[in-house]
């Protein structure tokens, strides 16, 4: 099925040569040139990628990103012509699945694209490879997280992190270990970033977020995952 990016870029120029590019590579593209005009053309298209830049008329990338996390996990990259720390920190707090600072070259954006719709979409090198932790089941063939047998739905980033620690139940994992597992080695020195990815996890699977079982700190360090429930492995 061909997928669709919505591309969100004041500057036409840009914004067209993106358009064409990806066109090109076989995707179906939208595009809107201001903020308001991406959050309605974002409900009409229903996209499976949000290619979004920071800086924009009327409603600016950071108010736009806030409001599609508010309902929907569709993966979101960000773009800006500003390279400073806090501005990429932001975008990925917020909920952002990756960053790329201009000027880029569209190979490199296709490049993180594709890394995204990977760490997004189901995978099957096991036959209905489930993991089951009592009222919580992960299917990681049809990449399907459900709690007391109701759907949940995570971003790409916080289906990462609950894969990477439900695979050795009480190993601690550090910050930047979960930070490459999520997004790479490039975003070293953003390890604060996860918490707040591990905030909105827990509010989607723990019964109560502020005494998880699930996804537990460890003080000075990082997360595990709980060992309250013994896992099972269904094939």
């Amino acid at each position: 099925m061909q997928e669709k990016l919505l591309v969100v870029e004041d500057e036409e120029n840009i914004r067209q040569n993106i358009t064409d590019y990806f066109t090109d590579q076989g995707y179906k593209v939208v595009e809107a040139g201001d903020g308001e005009a991406a959050l309605a053309l974002f409900e009409a298209e229903k996209p499976d990628l949000v290619i979004l830049d920071l800086m924009l008329p009327k409603l600016d990338g950071i108010d736009v990103c806030k409001t599609i996390r508010k309902e929907h996990t569709t993966p979101i990259i960000m773009v800006t012509a500003r390279s400073e720390e806090i501005d990429k920190l932001l975008g990925l707090e917020l909920g952002a699945d990756d960053y790329i600072t201009k000027p880029f070259s569209l190979r490199e954006l296709n490049a993180r694209v594709k890394a995204v719709f990977r760490r997004s979409r189901p995978v099957a090198d096991h036959l209905e490879d489930v993991r089951v932790f009592g009222p919580l089941k992960i299917n990681l063939d049809r990449r399907e997280v459900r709690y007391n047998d109701e759907t949940v739905d995570l971003t790409p980033s916080e289906y990462a992190i609950l894969i990477t620690l439900s695979e050795n139940v009480g190993r601690p994992y550090s910050r930047l270990q979960l930070l490459t597992a999520t997004l790479g080695e490039s975003y070293a020195g953003y390890e604060r970033a996860i918490d707040t990815h591990v905030s909105n996890l827990r509010k989607k699977i723990e019964p109560n977020p502020q005494k998880p079982i699930f996804i537990q700190t460890v003080y000075g360090l990082g997360y595990k995952f709980g060992d309250q429930y013994e896992p099972i492995q269904e094939d």
